[in-house]
């Protein structure tokens, strides 16, 4: 009986860690690292940021209604922007988002490991980071 006991514990035990490894949270963690206006183009700011992709996340379909500059820090990450060619980029590796386009993939391309890059922003000052689009 005390075997089944500490068996079970085991067990129970295993599976709250194998659970607690998995990502609940598919959708991307976004941090701001900065922002300025833009004395010589008024009504401008540059914003930075990092994102932060887990083990098979994802970017839902949206624009930034800005000029957007990224660069991967670690991981590996699948970018397209609606009538261009979807891209694998890597730690170095950068990708260009204009004001009217639509970014259509966004995501890890590994389902194991995190990804995380920088972007920079070009936008008006105030206005929001990321448009959902439908």
């Amino acid at each position: 009986m005390k075997y089944i006991k500490i068996m079970l514990v085991l067990i129970f035990l295993t599976a709250g860690t194998l659970a607690a490894q998995q990502p609940e949270d598919k959708e991307a963690k976004v941090t701001q690292l900065m922002s300025k206006a833009l004395a010589e183009n008024p009504g401008k700011e540059v914003l930075v940021i990092t994102v932060e992709y887990a083990p098979g996340g994802t970017d839902p379909i949206h624009r930034h209604n800005a000029q957007a500059f990224v660069y991967v820090l670690e991981g590996t990450i699948v970018m397209q922007v609606k009538g261009g060619k979807e891209v694998t980029l890597t730690p170095g590796e950068t990708f260009y988002e204009g004001p009217d386009d639509v970014h259509i993939v966004g995501r890890n391309a590994s389902s194991t490991k995190p990804a995380k890059f920088v972007v920079f922003l070009i936008k008006e000052k105030g206005a929001p980071v990321l448009i959902p689009v439908k």
